[in-house]
């Protein structure tokens, strides 16, 4: 499952950037004493008791400005309610209950969605009856925290995480490879998703998605089921315009949290560009399995060396992902879909491959033998054993004397004899360095 999604809502000026700043455990949004200071939506990664989630800082909630800022500040809030598991909403303990604060609730009380209601400001003992007034806004039970000095923020942590779904569970369809479909706009990803649903005309069910835009598609190509979701292109941010783009972005990587196999799409008239190589760095270092997919090839003057040519300039502005297959396709004339489809059957099958210790370690010392650890001022590496720690992506262990001296670049030579001997076709492989008394 995707991370779940927290987002922080309330009017201007109680602590929402500094209640954000508190769970990140930095400071990312920006906090004065000004409101409508955050005007766009900010989000980062946190976790809490071995959860992960995605928490979303918005600019304030004021229904009585209609200034074009204000507005757009409004609607970007709205999404992000829209597209949260859980909301807090941030009252300033010190105001009481305002007329926004009660058109707030109303809103939230709408959504059907689990809201907590946050008293910010909380600073000393004297403020904690206050916090009782706002049970009028009919939204439970609230709790008062201060954000700035870390009052009572476990507590709250603690009452967020109880929303969450269990970790781990509720995928649709255990037996379907889940696929995300990730790239910049206009490169053709949901032709490519219409095309590839529609090979063998076999859809089963188009699932709802977790937000308008893209929707999970159940299909069956020889006898393999897929889940594939169609997502919204990533731009960079300076690029980005419309509010709805931008938060798009989260959603693509919500998607690519949600997969196995992520299927990065490349124009074939433009090449790499340097927002592809961030889209691909982002499902590379989630550890999912991934493939190259050149589209519109069917637009590209070729001779006999076109494709070379190609798969040279992806693999060198791709260097770090040099594992993962690289496949033209056209979309539109559904040229080499059949291809994609068992390609994408086969590295979801890398990135399940789970391997014997006793075969490992055969690999290992052979390794070894045709190429020594290096050294350094008279230090050895030693390296004593391998084991497999679990899979999606493929991870192992290595126990050796000093962790300090296996060097990047061996570690690499390590990985690809694992690949010449077992394949891996398509996965990122991880590597855990622990040293053995």
């Amino acid at each position: 499952m995707g991370k779940p999604v927290v987002a922080i809502v309330g009017r201007p000026n109680v602590g929402k950037s500094a209640l954000f700043n508190r769970i990140v455990g930095r400071r990312l949004a920006i906090v004065e004493g000004e409101p409508g200071v955050t005007r766009d939506r900010l989000y980062a990664e946190s976790q809490w008791l071995n959860r992960p989630f995605t928490i979303i800082d918005t600019g304030g909630i004021d229904f009585d400005d209609t200034d074009d800022i204000a507005v757009q500040v409004r609607r970007q809030a709205e999404l992000a309610i829209d597209e949260a598991d859980v909301i807090l909403f941030v009252v300033d303990v010190r105001d009481g209950i305002t007329a926004v604060d009660e058109e707030i609730a109303n809103l939230l009380r709408r959504t059907n969605k689990p809201v907590i209601l946050v008293v910010n400001k909380v600073d000393h003992s004297e403020l904690e009856t206050a916090v009782f007034e706002f049970y009028q806004l009919g939204l439970g039970d609230p709790i008062g925290v201060a954000a700035e000095h870390n009052r009572n923020i476990g507590d709250l942590l603690d009452r967020m995480c109880a929303y969450f779904p269990p970790a781990g569970g509720g995928e649709e369809d255990e037996d379907a490879v889940r696929v995300a479909v990730i790239g910049r706009p206009n490169v053709g990803k949901s032709s490519l998703v219409n095309a590839l649903s529609g090979t063998e005309r076999s859809i089963v069910t188009d699932i709802p998605g977790t937000t308008r835009d893209a929707v999970d598609t159940s299909f069956e190509w020889n006898g393999q089921r897929f889940v594939i979701v169609d997502t919204a292109g990533m731009r960079r941010r300076k690029r980005i315009t419309w509010n709805i783009e931008r938060y798009s972005v989260l959603r693509a990587l919500r998607a690519v949290d949600r997969c196995s196999v992520a299927l990065a799409v490349i124009d074939a008239v433009d090449g790499v560009t340097e927002q592809d190589k961030k889209i691909v760095g982002y499902a590379h270092e989630q550890g999912k399995g991934l493939i190259l997919v050149v589209n519109k090839w069917d637009l590209v003057k070729k001779d006999s060396n076109t494709m070379a040519r190609y798969e040279e300039d992806i693999r060198r502005e791709l260097s770090f992902a040099t594992y993962a297959p690289i496949v033209f396709v056209s979309a539109l004339t559904r040229q080499r879909l059949p291809e994609l489809l068992e390609t994408t059957k086969y590295v979801a099958d890398q990135h399940s491959l789970r391997i014997t210790t006793g075969r490992l370690n055969e690999v290992l010392q052979e390794a070894l033998y045709l190429n020594q650890p290096p050294s350094d001022k008279g230090r050895q590496l030693k390296i004593f054993y391998i084991s497999q720690l679990g899979v999606k992506p493929p991870e192992f262990a290595l126990f050796v004397n000093e962790p300090e001296l296996l060097h990047f670049s061996y570690q690499r030579y390590l990985e690809n004899k694992l690949r010449e001997a077992f394949g891996f076709q398509g996965t990122p492989i991880w590597f855990k360095v622990r040293k053995r008394s």
